[in-house]
Formats: structure tokens, C-alpha cells, sequence
């Protein structure tokens, strides 16, 4: 029986009581486009659906308003500045992803059929080991920093204290959607915080679980997790916020940009992009392709930081396509349809563009089998592959791998630097002195030899973008920093006024001369100069 925008079946209505849906959601029958009934109703925020009978999440705009002023009176309150708040709120966090570690994997398995493995080392253990490491540090992270005083600082303190921004928006990527959301929020609760998540629409069971669990665990005047739409971000981020912090594609992340630039909130962009590795003549193939396949075809190719393409030495490219194709039977077996290491598209839309930028572009030389009714494309390797094809002009979040030839390190630093500041930039080689020159002479936001996608995801590292590929960074201590005002403080006592008095009107040649004397002793003995 078709849906209508005037009722439901009694059947729909018993999936939505079931599935825990509530007042919180609404069945969108709308046309493509336009917003269902229930976001007609309630504001000029509008929803958007994936298909025609699935759940649409909303938020409401008055909603948001209420959440952020209840987020904006307990910081103003100082509920999350103490220590022994901040530990027991990453504590929370620890406890939330170990007892509820079969939902989680549960809800990533409906929403991107994301393999049990994955789900617990890509998503649970990383966002367990920041809040750990947070927990581990925050005494010291908390700790004043001591400047270095100077000749007429001698009797004073010189400190650089770390004050928390205030209510801080975090909007998490929807290919690693339990990961980018709660990293960030770790490091917003280490530094003194309150934070509303909102978590991808497109992978809407993790979103609603979010939602259920955060408020069972973490204080419920001080984070909060909306469910609002991809394009209602922008209007989101205008309620103003005292820090925006977003992960997903370049478009998005301009819009947010803009949004908050309007009310000169500042931003931590980690954008998409398209992530160069390169392949040198002299490497170990196999284990090279085993790493850039892992990387490449993990999560379905569903990943801001995998490879998107390689740069492969001339010499070396048949061998590694041949250890490609080895290395996915090893791993998916002769049809990864059926194999339960393997995820699917997390919608149709993606679905479909990355299945239009397989068919245009260079010639399949492993995989290409495509399921829409699965959302389902085969691990693709793509040779042949010209710089003007579509795959090279735009993003690839799905199990495709171009691979294009150059001759030398040169011509691949070449390539890399005629595009936009990438992400990642990966290189293998066993020779020292090609990985040092492509690490110096290219720009990107980080890089990684040998390996891929790992520097992404240490704590006692910085990860972020640059350029075209965001701006900011997090991770660890790197995270707090983030979160944090870095509030210069200089605590003067009112003793050597026999010096500072030189600095008064009325202005005398003797006293500039005494000040110049001065400043020059204090260069050469320290650097730096101040007598005021």
C-alpha cells in the first residue's frame, strides 16, 4: 500500500514504536525536495530523507535555541570547568562505549553494514583511548604554563592559563560517525566544555543511538545531541557557538565556514579530499599493496584519510596490480558480495555517484560489480586512468582505486602539488631520501610512509587539514588546545616603580636614552626586550 503524507498503516506505525522513533521523528512522504509535514509545522529548518518510507530525524530550531541556552547557563554556572567534573564525564564516556559496545555495533552494521571488527577498532577503541589518554593527562593539560621573565618582570608572574571557549558544536563525518563525534567531545570536556553533537543523518541509527545514550551517561544540562539535517548545519551554526568543529566533505565545510564567519565564531575543519599516494620502484610490493588495499577498501572506501589514488612508478605497476588482486581475493574471497568483512554505501546517493565515477573513468582492471538494491560496489581497482577523468576531479568516498603511472619522484611531487592541499599524503618506498624529499617539498596535513591512514589516528599526534582541506587540528592534548583559550596573564606587583617610571609624561630625552640602554642589555642577555 503507498504511504500518504495524511496517514500511516498500521504497520509503520508499530516500526516506528518499535525502533524507538517517538515524537523525535516523522515519516517524510513528501516529494523530493520539500519538507515533511512535521518540519512544515515546526520551523524553517527542513529535514531531509533518504528514501520514501525511512525515518527523517529533526531537531527543531526552537529546540536547538533551548538546548544551547541550558548549555550557556551551566558553563556560566562554571557546572563543567572543575577537574572532578571534567574526569567524571570522560569516565562517563569510557563506561558508555564498553557496556553499550553491541549497540554501537549493532547500528553501524544497519547503517553502513560495517563489519563487527571494524566498528570495535576503528571506532569504539580509538574514541576509548583518547577519553583514557585525556583522563591519564588532564591534571597536567589543566596546569598554568610559566613564561620566562625579563628585568622588569623579575618580581612578577608571568602565566599562560587554559580557560575553556564556552559551548562548543561538534558535527561528525558519516563514514566514521561514532569516531568523529566523540573524539572531538572528549577533548571538549577535558578542556572545562559544554558541547551539542550532532551526529550524520545518513547513518540515522547511530544518530538516534547517540541520542538515547548520551544523556543516560553524560550531564544533562551540558551535552546535548541534536538530529538535524546535512543542509540545516549551516543555520545551525548561526545560533552562535563558541566553537564549531566539523569533519565531512569540502562543500559542507564551506557552508559552515561562511556560516560561522558571520558571527566570527571560529572553526576546526577536517575536510575530504583527494589523498595522493605514491608507489616508488623500489618498495616491497606485496606488502605495499596488502597496506594501501586495507586502507583503500576499509569501511567500503568510506573514509576521509584512505588513498584515493595512486601514483605508481612506471617500473613497478603491473606487479602491483597484480598484488591488488591478490590481496582482495585473500581478504573478500572470490565475491566480497558475500563476504562479512566487506560494507556496503551508506545511501543511494553515494551509491550512485561513485558508481557514475567508476563507469566514466579508465578501464576496471579488478572488481567493478555494482547492487543498487545492496547500495553495494565491488573493491575496484580502475588503470588507464587519465588526469582529466571524472574520478580525478572529484572526491572518491567509495571502494574505488585509480591507478595512474609516473617516472620518476619528480614528476609524482609534480602531479601532488598541481592540486589542492590534500589531506594525507602517503608514500612507500624503501629508499630514505625519496620519502624525505616528498614529505618536504609537498604540503598536505599530514603524511605517512609506508603505511596509510595510521597518523591519523594517534593521540600524542596532531591530525587536521590545511588549505583546501580544513584548518584546526585534534587528537590528545592537541584536542584540549583546540577547546581551550590560551588567556596570556601577568600578575605585577606595584614594587620597582624606580624603573617603570620612566615610561610616564612628561617625555624626556634622558628617559628614552635610559630605556634604549636597557633594551639593548636585555637583548643580549635574553633575546627580548621589555623595561616598561
Amino acid at each position: 500500500m503507498p504511504v500518504t503524507s495524511g496517514a500511516f498503516t498500521l504497520m509503520q506505525r508499530a516500526v516506528m514504536r518499535k525502533s524507538g522513533i517517538g515524537d523525535l521523528t516523522r515519516m517524510d512522504t513528501s516529494a523530493k525536495g520539500k519538507a515533511c509535514p512535521a518540519c512544515q509545522r515546526n520551523g524553517r529548518l527542513t529535514c531531509r530523507r533518504t528514501r520514501l518510507g525511512e525515518p527523517c530525524l529533526k531537531t527543531y530550531p526552537l529546540q536547538c535555541e533551548e538546548l544551547l541556552k541550558r548549555a550557556r547557563g551551566s558553563f556560566r554556572a562554571g557546572r563543567s570547568v572543575k577537574e572532578s567534573f571534567r574526569l567524571a564525564q570522560l569516565e562517563a564516556v569510557v563506561r558508555m562505549l564498553e557496556e553499550h559496545e553491541c549497540d554501537f555495533v549493532d547500528a553501524l552494521g544497519r547503517d553502513l553494514h560495517k563489519p563487527r571488527f571494524e566498528t570495535v577498532v576503528s571506532e569504539l577503541i580509538l574514541a576509548k583511548n583518547e577519553a583514557v589518554h585525556a583522563i591519564n593527562n588532564l591534571r597536567m593539560w589543566m596546569q598554568p604554563q610559566h613564561v620566562e621573565r625579563n628585568l622588569s618582570t623579575t618580581l612578577d608572574e608571568c602565566v599562560v592559563v587554559n580557560e575553556p571557549l564556552g559551548v562548543v558544536f561538534i558535527m561528525g563525518a558519516w563514514c566514521s560517525p561514532v569516531q568523529m563525534c566523540l573524539v572531538p567531545l572528549v577533548g571538549a570536556i577535558s578542556a572545562g566544555n559544554c558541547a551539542i553533537i550532532s551526529p550524520s543523518e545518513c547513518t540515522a541509527h547511530t544518530a538516534r543511538l547517540l541520542h538515547r545514550l548520551v544523556p543516560s551517561y553524560l550531564d544533562n544540562e551540558c551535552f546535548h545531541v541534536i538530529l538535524a539535517g546535512t543542509n540545516d548545519l549551516a543555520d545551525m551554526v548561526e545560533l552562535k557557538f563558541d566553537h564549531v568543529f566539523f569533519s565531512g566533505t569540502r562543500e559542507e565545510g564551506i557552508r559552515i565556514a561562511q556560516a560561522a564567519a558571520q558571527s566570527l565564531t571560529p572553526v576546526t575543519l577536517v575536510l575530504g579530499g583527494k589523498n595522493p599516494c605514491y608507489v616508488d620502484q623500489h618498495c616491497d610490493v606485496a606488502i605495499t599493496a596488502q597496506r594501501i588495499a586495507w586502507a583503500r577498501f576499509h569501511n567500503a572506501g568510506q573514509s576521509l584519510v584512505a588513498p584515493d589514488y595512486i601514483l605508481c612508478h612506471s617500473n613497478v605497476k603491473t606487479k602491483l596490480v597484480q598484488a591488488l588482486k591478490c590481496c582482495l581475493m585473500k581478504f573478500y574471497g572470490s565475491d566480497p558480495r558475500e563476504s562479512r568483512s566487506f560494507g556496503r554505501m551508506v545511501n543511494l546517493d553515494i551509491f550512485n555517484r561513485t558508481r557514475d565515477l567508476l563507469w566514466r573513468s579508465g578501464k576496471v582492471a579488478v572488481g567493478g560489480q555494482v547492487t543498487e538494491a545492496e547500495k553495494y560496489i565491488a573493491p575496484t581497482v580502475l588503470t588507464e586512468v587519465g588526469e582529466s577523468d571524472p574520478i580525478m576531479q572529484q572526491d572518491v568516498v567509495g571502494p574505488v582505486l585509480p591507478v595512474l603511472t609516473v617516472n620518476n619522484v619528480d614528476e609524482a611531487i609534480a602531479f601532488i602539488n598541481k592540486q589542492e592541499k590534500p589531506l594525507c599524503v602517503y608514500v612507500y618506498s624503501n629508499n630514505s631520501k625519496v620519502i624525505s624529499t616528498i614529505m618536504s617539498e609537498t604540503s598536505s596535513g599530514s603524511f605517512c610512509s609506508n603505511d596509510c591512514s595510521l597518523q591519523s589516528v594517534m593521540v600524542a599526534m596532531p591530525f587536521g587539514g590545511v588549505g583546501a582541506s580544513g584548518m584546526g587540528s585534534y587528537h590528545g592534548r592537541y584536542s584540549f588546545d583546540t577547546f581551550s583559550h590560551r588567556k596570556s596573564c601577568l600578575l605585577r606587583s606595584t614594587r620597582l616603580e624606580c624603573m617603570t617610571y620612566l615610561r610616564y609624561p612628561p617625555y624626556e630625552d634622558r628617559n628614552l636614552s635610559l630605556m634604549t640602554w636597557a633594551s639593548t642589555l636585555s637583548q643580549k642577555s635574553q633575546g627580548w626586550c621589555q623595561i616598561l
